[in-house]
């Protein structure tokens, strides 16, 4: 036999991931000697179990009365890539973050991941931390934003129903195997060859950590005012995530096409950008900026001075706007204005 099959390999890098769990626990765990960046005690673990049985891991903080935000992480991250915003806003609302499927301590299940799946999952979690009647304030980051794109066009009967505002934060609706930029050389001079880029982000390979890899992260991922305890702080991150899930996850994306998503969303959305953002660049979340207009659902749309790590490396201004969405979400546009 010349080569294993599929599913021998799939299995050997299935059970490579499960062996490394205690140590990618650790690096979810780590502690700052900033605090907003550190884990939030005891928080209330809500079970979940999606339509397909998978379990996933899904906290909240702060009043059970209180206004809800709901978190959605994007690739490669977990639950622990909110802290800086759940340590803020947990004091006075009522803060949900889970972890997507086959990231963090979620069950990785065996539907293949794609939009469907992650429409699926986000409203099996929104029907199960919301009572009816209450609405919630939806924040995306990355693929949690495609996350949110998703649910919105197979589920637009829900979007108005579990939503009262959106926050979009560097995110896309397709096109990312040929338009992003972190690559060196590639779409900024060269356009990039979906192969190449199937083969490097979809690669089962453990990230480093050091000062090297601080560098990686800073060229590629970050914006140049980024600091050390910021990368440090997302590059843990990233490095807990199951090498397989990050690269299935990765191969979904460079094919995934959800172009005309945004114009299902039926409630005020705001739309952030980074202007250093490489990985989905700002022309992104433009075009998501555009149908929200045409549909009159954009509420806002801005783009600040860092790369793709937004709510890190612009935590105040990302706070702020988070802020006023949940205004927006209680009392409407105009009276949140005022």
């Amino acid at each position: 036999m010349a080569t294993l099959p599929g599913t021998i390999i799939t299995g050997l890098l299935d059970r490579a991931d499960d062996l490394s769990d205690a140590f990618r626990a650790t690096l979810r765990a780590r502690t700052y000697d900033n605090v907003k960046y550190n884990a939030a005690p005891a928080p209330d673990v809500i079970p979940v179990t999606t339509r397909d049985g998978v379990q996933l891991r899904v906290h909240a903080y702060g009043p059970r009365n209180g206004d809800v935000i709901v978190l959605v992480h994007g690739w490669a991250c977990c639950i622990e890539y909110w802290n800086p915003q759940i340590n803020a806003f947990a004091d006075r609302y009522r803060v949900v973050a889970f972890d997507l499927r086959g990231h963090g301590e979620s069950e990785k299940g065996e539907r293949p991941f794609g939009p469907d799946q992650l429409a699926d999952d986000l409203s099996d979690v929104l029907a199960a931390v919301l009572r009816p009647g209450r609405q919630a304030t939806m924040v995306g980051h990355s693929m949690g934003g495609i996350a949110i794109q998703a649910w919105a066009k197979k589920y637009p009967e829900e979007v108005g129903l579990r939503a009262g505002a959106i926050l979009l934060a560097c995110t896309s609706g397709g096109r990312i195997a040929v338009e992003s930029r972190i690559l060196p050389l590639f779409n900024g001079v060269l356009p990039s060859p979906l192969l190449l880029a199937k083969a490097i982000f979809g690669a089962p390979v453990p990230l480093p950590g050091g000062r090297l890899a601080r560098a990686i992260v800073k060229a590629r991922l970050a914006g140049p005012h980024a600091t050390r305890e910021q990368l440090e702080f997302s590059l843990g991150i990233f490095r807990s995530a199951r090498p397989w899930v990050r690269g299935r996850y990765a191969l979904m994306l460079t094919e995934m096409d959800l172009m005309d998503a945004a114009s299902y969303i039926s409630v005020p959305t705001s739309v952030l950008a980074g202007d250093n953002d490489k990985l989905l660049p700002q022309l992104m979340s433009r075009r998501i900026a555009d149908q929200l207009s045409i549909s009159g659902m954009l509420d806002g749309y801005r783009v600040l001075p860092t790369g793709h790590l937004i709510n890190v490396e612009a935590e105040r201004e990302f706070n702020a706007e988070l802020h006023r969405m949940v205004g927006v979400a209680k009392y409407g546009t105009a009276a949140a204005a005022g």
